[in-house]
């Protein structure tokens, strides 16, 4: 995608789709829609979500963050509401569809929050237009290492469409919802982070969903393990205010990743939290809001020019 002004048009979807977590507006960018949700005032926060994920993600943390910041979360091309073309689902691809989602609301900076692939875009993002990234914040973020939950790299394996395609049938969904129901029934509540499986799971039974899953998958995940990896350039990080949140429970990447980064990204921040597995902010959210909101609050945000980037680049320091 070539860098130049962004043709878009924006209007807030029916008054239906609005919720106490943000108005959810649709926006056309090179004529594919983009459905976001935005609220609050303040310091810019661009919220990603992760694989199969979409901007509902966040719903636990955004009214607390509204609060002290203005919060833009979309869902990526491919997931949510968004288009799902036949397209490019690499990192950089992602990273500049979001570009021109802040060139056409006209914020020049942002705070990037990343949350597992996410965190991965998020990386990619810093990487692309340091010019316009003020923070980093990785959540259980993808790309920092090798190791990644089998179930992923089994479905990164060809042949795995027809699998998945049974795994999201009718029959088995309903049953997964039976099961739940009588759950509700006898007065017990389904643990975030369950919900938050459930939403994924549920969105893979659209058809072109489920491929745009796939394609993101595959452009991120082969059999062996994570196929991309930011490992190499962290070093680059050090001129952004960076901040790695993770559960030590994570049990689809593992938080030996966010303990590597830390070591690589120097005066960067960790915050590990106990109990908590691959979705901090669902898991944890007044913690989320506590420690993401003091991080933004308490550190001067980078103003890198694309020059000065370069060099870092060139020269490797």
């Amino acid at each position: 995608m070539q860098d130049h002004q962004t043709q878009a048009s924006s209007r807030d979807l029916p008054k239906r789709s609005r919720v106490d977590t943000g108005d959810l507006r649709e926006l056309s960018i090179h004529d594919q829609r983009i459905t976001y949700r935005t609220a609050g005032s303040g310091p810019v926060l661009l919220l990603i979500h992760g694989m199969a994920g979409s901007a509902t993600t966040w719903r636990q943390v955004m009214p607390g963050l509204a609060q002290r910041f203005t919060l833009i979360a979309p869902d990526l091309l491919g997931h949510g509401r968004s288009d799902k073309p036949q397209g490019d689902y690499s990192l950089g691809a992602f990273a500049c569809t979001l570009r021109d989602l802040l060139v056409a609301l006209d914020h020049e900076r942002v705070t990037v929050v990343g949350q597992s692939l996410g965190g991965g875009v998020a990386l990619q993002f810093s990487y692309q237009y340091p010019e316009r990234t003020e923070r980093l914040v990785l959540v259980a973020s993808g790309g920092l290492g090798h190791e990644v939950n089998r179930l992923l790299r089994l479905l990164s394996l060809p042949g795995s469409e027809a699998v998945l395609r049974l795994a999201c049938a009718a029959p088995v969904r309903e049953a997964i919802e039976s099961v739940a129901s009588g759950i509700a029934r006898v007065g017990l509540r389904l643990a975030p982070v369950v919900s938050e499986l459930w939403r994924s799971y549920a969105s893979l039974a659209d058809d072109a969903t489920r491929r745009a899953f796939l394609r993101t998958l595959r452009a991120v995940v082969d059999p062996r393990g994570q196929a991309v990896s930011a490992s190499n350039r962290l070093h680059l990080a050090a001129e952004v205010p960076t901040l790695i949140v993770w559960g030590d429970a994570d049990p689809i990447i593992p938080v030996d990743h966010a303990h590597a980064a830390h070591a690589s990204i120097p005066g960067s921040r960790l915050e590990i939290f106990e109990g908590v597995g691959h979705y901090p902010h669902c898991e944890a959210p007044e913690r989320f809001v506590e420690v993401l909101s003091d991080f933004v609050e308490t550190t001067v945000p980078a103003r890198i020019t694309v020059a000065a980037h370069q060099a870092l680049r060139q020269t490797g320091n």
